[in-house]
């Protein structure tokens, strides 16, 4: 990114299966602990497959429980993670919160509450349909949310590309930073889509995984010969972008810079996915960034479980990397903690941003019996620990063929 306003991290927030809030999210990380587990709802038993991702909202956080008592889960998500993140950046209270931008990313927005605004129509024959349904379940309601408690006065945009939205969020906010647009970003993604009826539809497309009924927890198998589909995950992420001059003059703590930001589209097919365009995707990212491929020492993959997406990921890395791919360690925290849809992107950038900070590989668990079409090193059931880190990559390809990659990078001693 330009040299002229560059932009750093010193902000991070999570919400997530494997842990809530940063030190949480680094130990289940770190332990290659699994967030996944068979769902007890109203309509478990109408389940084809019963392994997901699931939140156990926190007890304590600093949104009050009366602020969320009206709000979608999805927007509870948001808020709380992007309370962390501005607490974890010192900017509770500050003056350049009045300017700054929101950037949320969503596949799904109120999932629950248009759930129950149909449930509510058609089970109750519209007899209480809830006033608030709309401006709970619009996708922009959680930017909306987060601007209001913290005041901000500067764009507030809702992305919503499936899969990749959080990646783009993040990446467009930072793109805002750097054109001088504010000073500072909120940015990241949310998403609580564990419905029936969103379940219900995704499991018809027939990508979801087919769990072991004993063991769901290794429902999530990336890069596995033994891989059946996606774990359909719950949570949220989000990243305090800030420009570098700026965080340096409030004493700021910096993660890291945010060095490079690609965005491509496959234009091939809406769920197939095309390794030319996530190629395309790593190579515009490297290409902001102003770094070789033989730079990244790690690579926070897309690695959703999928039969044709893992292949197809695994061949883009190798057309960009070239002789490196063999050599940069690779893995899927969804192995973990799940897809988490239109918050994948953040996460999964933290979890980036965290191995970088904390000189660690996250594992791509449940990896006992590899692909031999999927023949990188996808860091296999163990962290390893002691990893000096320069640049990370994240991916995100999303169904449509809309594909975000991010890098971070360590700001010098």
């Amino acid at each position: 990114m330009s040299a002229a306003r560059r932009v750093c991290i010193t902000g991070l927030g999570v919400v997530t299966p494997i842990g809530n809030g940063i030190a949480a999210f680094v130990s289940g990380l770190q332990a290659g602990r699994s967030g996944i587990r068979a769902m007890n709802s109203d309509f478990s038993s109408r389940l084809a497959y019963n392994a997901f991702g699931i939140v156990d909202m926190p007890t304590e956080s600093a949104v009050p429980r009366s602020r969320m008592a009206g709000i979608d889960r999805y927007s509870s998500f948001g808020l709380i993670a992007a309370h962390e993140a501005v607490t974890n950046a010192g900017l509770d209270g500050h003056a350049s919160l009045d300017a700054a931008i929101i950037a949320v990313g969503t596949g799904m927005g109120g999932a629950e509450s248009v759930q129950q605004g149909y449930e509510e129509l058609l089970l109750r024959n519209g007899a209480r349909i809830n006033p608030l349904i709309v401006v709970k379940g619009m996708n922009n309601a959680a930017a909306a949310h987060i601007a209001i408690d913290f005041g901000c006065h500067g764009q507030s945009l809702t992305y919503s590309t499936a899969c990749s939205s959080s990646a783009i969020a993040i990446g467009e906010a930072a793109r805002a930073v750097r054109a001088g647009q504010s000073d500072v970003a909120i940015a990241g993604g949310t998403e609580a889509l564990l419905t029936f009826g969103t379940i219900a539809a995704w499991q018809a497309m027939r990508t979801l995984a087919i769990p072991d009924p004993q063991c769901p927890e290794t429902a999530c198998r990336p890069f596995s010969r033994d891989r059946t589909g996606l774990v359909l995950a719950e949570g949220a992420g989000f990243v305090i972008l800030e420009e570098e001059e700026h965080a340096r003059a409030r004493g700021a703590r910096l993660y890291a810079r945010l060095s490079g930001y690609g965005a491509r589209t496959d234009a091939v097919h809406l769920t197939k996915p095309d390794p030319a365009g996530q190629a395309a995707a790593m190579r515009a990212a490297l290409a902001d960034a102003g770094l070789a491929p033989s730079d990244i020492g790690y690579i926070n993959a897309h690695g959703t479980a999928t039969l044709a997406g893992d292949i197809t990921e695994t061949e883009a890395i190798k057309r960009v990397f070239a002789e490196h791919a063999a050599h940069v360690a690779v893995s899927s925290t969804k192995s973990m903690h799940g897809h988490l849809m239109g918050a994948t992107g953040a996460v999964e950038f933290i979890a980036a941003l965290l191995a970088m900070e904390h000189d660690f590989l996250p594992p791509t668990i449940n990896l006992h019996q590899p692909d031999p079409a999927c023949d990188l090193d996808y860091v296999p059931n163990q962290a390893r620990h002691g990893v000096r880190l320069n640049h990370v990559m994240s991916n995100s390809f999303a169904f449509g063929g809309s594909n975000a990659v991010l890098i971070a990078s360590r700001l010098p001693a």
